[in-house]
């Protein structure tokens, strides 16, 4: 089961990537983000990133619609979006060039440069690769109905792994695409350019280069 941050990510594509150097899976940088962006944020270049509350650093190129809440603690990189009623609870990293949408959500997360949350999302305790998309309406389920431990699982092959989370939404490869309202369930993975049909529910590992039409039928890309 390729679920390692070597196979999910280029960390060239995120001011995160000190953080995810440290750990081998990609959810056990969730418990430290918050520390991360407060070790990070006061040395970046105050010509480049506004610090306009505490724990919160914008960079100056980015642009940010007055109606978005904007959380602590934060950081949003060059050429990213935050568009009308964005709600960052945070702590939350925005990459360059990322577009968090209107009414999109984002709790304890690492958006990668590129990525794109840009309708009506709900993203908690997740981490959206280089260029990954969710379509319209699209939303990570973070935490299990029954409260209990989330397991990482590769239905195809009955492995799994213990992630010992009680709060884990999804992994997203650099470049996947999600379609419109589709629910992805705590622990699901998705490897890097699979494609998800809208109207969705997606538990589990998808496999690279592959295209989820429902849990029964995830076929080769190419």
């Amino acid at each position: 089961m390729k679920v390692k941050i070597a196979d999910l990510y280029d960390l060239s594509n995120t001011i995160a990537a000190p953080l995810l150097e440290r750990f081998e899976y990609p959810w056990e940088a969730l418990a430290h983000i918050k520390e991360f962006i407060l070790e990070l944020g006061p040395t970046l270049p105050a010509d480049e990133f506004d610090n306009p509350a505490e724990g919160v650093w914008i960079a100056k190129d980015a642009k940010i619609y007055d109606s978005a809440y904007i959380g602590s603690p934060l950081i949003i990189d060059h050429g990213a979006e935050v568009r009308h009623c964005a709600f960052l609870r945070c702590p939350a990293i925005v990459g360059k060039g990322a577009v968090i949408g209107n009414s999109t959500e984002l709790k304890n997360v690492i958006i990668f440069d590129k990525a794109q949350v840009p309708h009506y999302n709900y993203v908690g305790d997740s981490i959206l690769g280089f260029g990954a998309h969710m379509g319209a309406g699209a939303i990570t389920s973070n935490l299990k109905s029954d409260r209990s431990l989330v397991v990482v699982k590769d239905f195809a092959t009955g492995e799994t792994i213990e992630t010992g989370l009680k709060k884990f939404g999804a992994m997203l490869g650099d470049g996947v695409e999600v379609g419109c309202n589709t629910v992805m369930n705590p622990g699901t993975v998705i490897g890097c350019h699979s494609n998800v049909y809208p109207l969705s529910r997606v538990r589990g590992f998808v496999p690279a280069l592959r295209i989820f039409k429902d849990p029964g039928n995830i076929v080769e890309k190419w």
